[in-house]
């Protein structure tokens, strides 16, 4: 027992300096990692188009980091062969990397949709053929709520690989629509009534103005593109209460709305 003692006194006498080292180690290390992560969620705080959550992440990948060169410093002051303990570290870092390759791609992905933000919470956006209202954005899916009040989860790989439509990103939208009429009618009176339509909808802007020009002559029906431009935010109020408004007033004005018909002529 004694000599039990006598070995641990040995050993701490033989490390003291060590120990002070360490303990110096210790410290710095503990204050170094919550100043380094203060720092990095400042920084996301400070500036208002940088994500908050992009921040925390990276600040607690600093701490961690600042951590663990200190605890290999620590066993290097000790003789402790830390190049193996190194090899072990990253050899066991790349298992877990190929064994979540998919969970990392989504992470990777994650970072950059936060860090350059083709969208933010409260935008209307389709991407990997989902549409809706983005609700949440973590590190690894992005949340949407649709217009039938589903709860959708995209993977922010798929989102990232793929074609993103951001329909909130101006202030001010344009709203194409497509209305028909018969040939023989006057375009000028067609265009007219459209006017009267565009003109009494409070959320048409009359500054960009509504655009409203022939598009295309088709087979039996002469085709009118509708442009009004509306505030994003009632984008699906125009698009969907004006084709109901257009068709009503041509009812008044007598223009014809043409459909689809087979004329038979008799051989004489």
């Amino acid at each position: 027992m004694f000599n039990s003692i006598n070995s641990v006194s040995g050993w701490f006498a033989a490390n003291i300096v060590n120990l002070g080292y360490a303990a110096a180690i210790i410290f710095i290390a503990i204050w170094a990692s919550g100043y380094a992560k203060k720092l990095i969620i400042g920084m996301g705080e400070r500036y208002e188009q940088l994500d908050e959550t992009l921040f925390h992440f990276l600040g607690s990948i600093a701490r961690y980091a600042v951590l663990a060169f200190a605890a290999i410093a620590i066993l290097g002051r000790f003789g402790i062969e830390t190049t193996s303990l190194i090899a072990l570290i990253g050899a066991a870092g790349l298992a877990v990397g190929l064994a979540l390759q998919g969970t990392l791609s989504n992470l990777a992905a994650g970072v950059m949709l936060l860090m350059f933000r083709p969208y933010k919470v409260g935008d209307f956006i389709e991407a990997d053929g989902s549409f809706g209202k983005v609700d949440t954005i973590t590190l690894f899916t992005t949340d949407m709520i649709t217009f039938d009040n589903q709860h959708i989860i995209v993977p922010n790989a798929t989102i990232w690989g793929a074609k993103i439509t951001n329909h909130s990103h101006h202030n001010v939208r344009g709203v194409d629509m497509v209305a028909s009429v018969a040939y023989g009618t006057d375009i000028k009176r067609a265009k007219a009534s459209i006017a009267k339509v565009l003109k009494a909808n409070k959320n048409v802007l009359s500054d960009p103005a509504p655009f409203v020009e022939v598009e295309t002559l088709a087979a039996s029906s002469v085709d009118l593109l509708i442009r009004p431009f509306c505030e994003g935010t009632h984008y699906f109020d125009v698009k969907y209460s004006l084709p109901q408004a257009i068709y009503e007033q041509f009812k008044k004005d007598g223009i014809e709305i043409p459909f689809q018909q087979i004329v038979i002529h008799n051989a004489k």
